[in-house]
């Protein structure tokens, strides 16, 4: 143990430990039975080239709970990867001239430089990259499996087209009728697409959602509403002069003889079909062009509408009714026609209103007055009795809604029917950096997938990358060009490659045994190590990573991959059939009130950071600066202050030294010192409150400000010469490692360089985490407020355990309470143990 500079050096130390650690492989684990379990996990990076802010501040928080978690005794897998495909590196290979594949290795070889200079204690065995044959042969087996069961499907449908990215995106990729990635403008085309039958587990991941209450309610939320099941029933309403019917799904069919009208979306069929030879039909025409060119928001906020020239029938009233194009109704959500019922729903009502159509009332409140539909202002959208509905009249809503259902299957005319928002999703992708999709089309046997003894099936890289439309596959013969595996003629592979949210919605489980190679998974460190504990990631994956890997994990348990099949009812089985038990999502950086980016100017490289700083100031602002929840406000003055902080502690402790180092912390008690009683109260509770923030409330934020604390609490205490009473000294010493101790997960590098200048043992990473002495929180004495009819008249100081009557009594002898109760009745007295005495005269 040498003496210590009193000045920090912080890349000195950070170098050295960071050095130890990858030597001795601290932070990589195997499985052990005889250890609990902990998997932490943040969302993997896009290997962009460099990491930012909001990237330290990610993995920050997990390398807290990491650490700390070890400390606790677990056994922590907390691996790294690469989501490793996608378009940026198209669109850099176009700008720089240089292949995707080596565009990706430079940027994960550099930014795996800087996670690991930022000392997060990954093991690095189990890292990954998605762009590998390694990993994405897996893939392709999956979708095999699924396409066997009927999971994965092909068919020709409406897509969303990115002109800028020139592909394909998922709803759930659309924002606002933009691009989620490049914000251009998304269009419809009717593609050939590959899907899979995520609708066929609507119910279960609808259900599952509450069975994750780690997970933020906004989240789940989210979930539940993307989903969107609605329970009602399907309707059919006759063509007037015309065969067939139209069939609408309706979640009130309580309010069906109140339909007065028929709205349909522009897409719908039979729109043109209708309107041909109609004096409305060039009118229909230039309206369906004009509202499919409008997004799906401006549709959505819609009440434009045009008749079609054609007629409908109600089922229940007979009436004849009109049909109408409207621009609100889409195709993406039950038939794509809605019978509308303008007293009972306040669109219908406004379009009813501006097109001057019929309106009735059918659903009357409960104690209000009889509406009248010449008196409405708005919509009665709520439940009542019903009346104008034949027998069904007096009904409550709920009760209608079942009897006009099941006089609809009795007729013939309807059927009960739930339905979801959710949409298939479509995982055709028309761009080259990506997964191939392991199928070929051959003249004489259609669609036929590839041998699983062929895969991988290699995404080549002697690709020329033109920016042209489409993808570049298309045009490379060798690849293109194969025989068919059932009749070995002639056959063209699949150009089209897998969406890059496949590659990260199964990463997590391969991380469980990622050197596999003859399977996808180890059953058996599946079981071990999954589900992981604790994710970490933005809450903009709420919706596309967070809902597509809860459905790639059933699936899976589903065809057998992770192991035994788990039935989907078994209340035990939520290792099997969720992945992630806790979900924290964390907020933005944010500077200058702005989100950080590129093109704000506003970037603050984290490089420059441990330049000027050193690691673990950058890790303790951004830990410190907001709860994680919450977005992060960038602050100079917050990264002084954390440097300021962590070279004050250094400071404080080579003073001290030479006895520390030589001083035994307390174990109990404290003696008859009362500082040393009052020091060890403040450490104990600065251990319980440090415990709680980490391990339950995730508020790492005031788990450090109780560190800065107790630091204030003992500092000035530490001088060249220790105090004199031994148990004074004693109880510093027990501070002091308790601080070190506490500080470790969030600032390593210097806790782990002070802990061995102390001559502490073994390393601090693998001392255990403190535990809470209770008999050092007991308060030796007690302050309490005094009240006279509600206002602070003083203030009492009791020891613990003194009975409410002899509180009382101190209370009232007090001087100042004696001149405001003097000649008085008192009429109420209260005593809020160890806070107040309240007198009422």
């Amino acid at each position: 143990m040498g003496t210590m500079d009193e000045r920090y050096d912080p890349h000195a130390a950070e170098r050295r430990w960071q050095a130890r650690w990858a030597e001795r492989r601290t932070h990589e684990v195997t499985p052990d039975p005889s250890r609990p379990k902990f998997y932490c996990l943040e969302m993997f990076p896009y290997p962009s080239g460099r990491i930012h802010m909001g990237h330290v501040r990610n993995y920050t928080i997990g390398d807290v709970i990491a650490r700390q978690r070890r400390m606790r005794g677990y056994n922590v897998l907390h691996p790294m990867g690469w989501d490793a495909f996608g378009l940026p590196a198209e669109n850099a290979a176009i700008e720089r001239n240089v292949h995707p594949a080596s565009w990706t290795g430079e940027n994960i070889d550099s930014m795996r430089e800087q996670l690991q200079r930022m000392g997060f204690s990954y093991d690095w065995g189990r890292e990954l990259a998605t762009c590998t044959p390694e990993y994405y042969r897996w893939e392709q087996e999956f979708f095999l499996a699924m396409l066997d069961r009927g999971i994965a499907y092909r068919r020709k449908s409406v897509v969303n087209w990115c002109g800028g990215c020139q592909t394909v995106l998922a709803n759930e990729q659309v924002d606002d009728g933009r691009c989620w990635r490049c914000e251009a403008e998304v269009v419809e085309r009717k593609l050939e697409q590959w899907f899979l039958r995520i609708t066929a587990y609507a119910e279960e991941l609808l259900a599952d959602c509450d069975r994750l209450p780690g997970w933020p309610d906004k989240v789940l939320t989210m979930q539940r509403n993307w989903i969107g099941k609605s329970v009602g029933a399907e309707l059919q309403f006759p063509l007037s002069g015309h065969d067939g019917a139209i069939t609408v799904f309706t979640t009130r069919p309580d309010t069906v003889f109140g339909a007065t009208f028929m709205s349909v979306a522009v897409e719908h069929p039979l729109v043109a079909e209708l309107s041909h030879g109609t004096p409305e039909a060039e009118a229909v025409a230039a309206f369906v062009e004009r509202v499919r060119a409008q997004t799906p928001e401006e549709r959505a906020a819609g009440k434009e509408g045009v008749f079609i020239g054609a007629h409908c029938t109600n089922p229940f009233t007979g009436a004849t009714i009109p049909i109408y194009a409207a621009n609100f109704v889409l195709m993406t959500y039950g038939s794509g026609a809605v019978m509308a019922v303008p007293c009972h729903d306040q669109r219908d009502f406004e379009f009813a209103r501006v097109h001057g159509l019929p309106m009735q009332v059918v659903v009357q409140p409960e104690s209000d007055a009889p509406l009248r539909p010449d008196e409405m202002a708005e919509a009665f959208e709520g439940p009542g009795r019903l009346v104008n509905s034949g027998a069904f009249d007096g009904l409550e809503s709920e009760i209608a809604k079942q009897r006009i259902t099941a006089e609809a299957v009795a007729r013939g005319c309807g059927a009960a029917s739930t339905q979801y928002r959710l949409r298939d999703w479509g995982i055709s992708r028309q761009r080259y950096w990506g997964a191939p999709i392991p199928v070929v089309y051959c003249d004489a046997c259609g669609i036929v997938p590839v041998p699983r003894e062929q895969l991988p099936v290699i995404l080549p890289l002697d690709v020329a990358l033109t920016g042209e439309g489409g993808s570049p596959l298309a045009r490379h013969e060798a690849f293109v060009r194969t025989s068919c595996p059932r009749c070995d003629a002639p056959a063209r592979r699949e150009t089209d490659t897998f969406d890059t949210f496949m590659e990260s919605s199964w990463y997590f489980l391969r991380y469980a045994s990622p050197h596999e190679t003859t399977r996808a998974f180890d059953p058996a460190a599946l079981d071990y190590w999954l589900p992981v504990d604790q994710y970490i990631g933005g809450v903009e994956h709420a919706v596309l990573h967070l809902l597509y890997a809860r459905f790639f994990t059933k699936v899976l348990r589903d065809l057998g991959f992770c192991g035994d099949d788990v039935p989907a009812g078994a209340a035990d089985a939520l290792e099997r059939r969720e992945p992630f038990q806790h979900l924290l999502t964390q907020g933005m950086v944010i500077k200058d009130g702005a989100k950080m980016s590129k093109s704000k100017g506003n970037v603050v490289d984290p490089n420059y950071l441990i330049d000027r700083y050193g690691a673990d100031t950058a890790r303790l602002f951004s830990i410190f600066a907001a709860p994680p929840e919450r977005d992060l406000e960038w602050s100079d003055q917050g990264v002084e202050g954390a440097s300021r902080f962590l070279h004050r502690l250094w400071r404080i402790l080579a003073r001290g030294q030479s006895w520390l180092g030589q001083t035994q912390p307390a174990t109990g008690g404290g003696g008859e010192d009362r500082a040393a009683r009052d020091l060890r109260r403040l450490t104990h509770r600065t251990i319980m409150r440090v415990t709680e923030d980490v391990e339950r409330r995730l508020h790492f934020n005031t788990a450090v400000a109780a560190v800065m604390e107790l630091v204030n609490g003992f500092g000035e205490r530490v001088q060249a010469e220790p105090p004199a009473e031994p148990a004074l000294r004693a109880a510093v010493s027990e501070a002091v490692d308790a601080t070190l101790v506490l500080l470790a997960p969030f600032v390593p590098h210097v806790a782990a360089e002070l802990w061995e200048s102390l001559g502490r043992t073994p390393d601090i990473d693998q001392v255990p985490w403190p535990s809470v002495d209770e008999s050092a929180l007991v308060e030796e004495e007690i302050e309490m407020v005094i009240q006279v009819n509600g206002r602070v008249r003083g203030r009492l100081t009791i020891v613990p355990g003194t009975s409410d009557d002899d509180v009382l009594a101190q209370a009232m002898a007090e001087e100042r309470v004696r001149a405001q109760i003097a000649g008085k009745p008192i009429r109420k007295t209260l005593v809020v143990p160890g806070r107040l005495v309240n007198i009422v005269v």
